[in-house]
């Protein structure tokens, strides 16, 4: 074995490759969410760390009704964002995965495609075609499908759902799209030399199997459109308020930080609670497949 292969196989060298994702997690991430939960525990007094602790953010938030509400509207959107994603994305993930054959490349860069423009922009383009005078109602009233523009499509919740689950699609389709290249041929060509058809193939086969990548992208697209703001400011309404709506509220016109932290903190207990849940129906299919 050569100086250089002895050097780079010792345990003090795989030690220092270590130290910048240790310093990167206990340095920003650990740090700032305990920083977080510091000023979630404190008043809103000036003093901002200083000072005697206290649970009245935390409390207030489990006693009034109000946050309560928020929060299971928030849940609400986010779920029905989730499924729309999920249910949209299987689809296009099990045919890139199984018949896009050579346009498997050229599928993949249109569905990534997204990524290359800002998310205000695509929140906006949504905006402009869900608006009173948008795309939509001017093609209606062209087609003559109604008289005048309805004002049922933009500032409602169905907005906020719509405009996230396309802003959200690609988290879900390229985890499932993984997931199902690892499935084996064999498997299918198994099923089929066995009698069974392509609807008991994929209900027994593909879909367990495709279970880790659903739960996976589900995760991905729930965590994020339970705190988003700037979908529900921009196409929602009062009927659409979400919790971190009031969040960017305390940290910005009501200057109430330890509650707008308190805040967070009640919306990262559920979302590790939603983990958690995941992470056990991941178990259950995964033992199941």
């Amino acid at each position: 074995m050569s100086p250089i292969q002895t050097l780079t196989n010792g345990r003090p060298f795989r030690a220092a490759l270590s130290v910048p994702g240790v310093a990167v997690t206990f340095g920003l991430v650990l740090f700032a969410l305990g920083l977080v939960l510091l000023l979630a525990l404190r008043r809103n007094d000036g003093a901002f760390l200083l000072g005697p602790l206290s649970a009245a953010n935390l409390t207030a938030i489990v006693t009034d009704p109000l946050y309560a509400r928020v929060m299971g509207r928030s849940l609400w959107i986010a779920g029905l964002v989730t499924l729309a994603t999920v249910v949209t994305a299987y689809p296009v993930a099990w045919f890139l995965a199984f018949r896009a054959g050579r346009w498997r490349g050229l599928i993949l860069f249109l569905v990534t495609l997204p990524f290359w423009t800002s998310y205000l922009l695509r929140v906006f383009a949504w905006k402009v075609v869900l608006a009173y005078n948008g795309v939509l109602n001017s093609a209606m009233t062209g087609l003559g499908l109604w008289e005048a523009p309805s004002t049922a499509f933009l500032n409602t919740p169905t907005a906020v759902v719509i405009t996230l689950a396309h802003a959200y699609a690609p988290f879900a389709i390229l985890p499932i799209f993984v997931a199902l290249q690892t499935i084996p041929p064999s498997l299918l060509e198994a099923a089929s030399d066995l009698g069974a058809t392509r609807a008991r193939a994929f209900r027994r086969i593909v879909l367990p199997l495709s279970m880790p990548g659903v739960l996976g992208g589900a995760l991905v697209v729930f965590v994020p459109t339970l705190g988003d703001y700037v979908t529900p400011a921009m196409v929602g309404g009062p009927s659409s308020t979400m919790i971190g709506t009031l969040i960017q509220a305390q940290f910005g016109k009501a200057n109430d930080w330890p509650f707008g932290a308190a805040l967070a903190v009640a919306t990262m207990a559920v979302i590790l609670l939603a983990v958690a849940l995941v992470r056990r129906a991941d178990k259950r299919w995964g033992s199941r497949a």
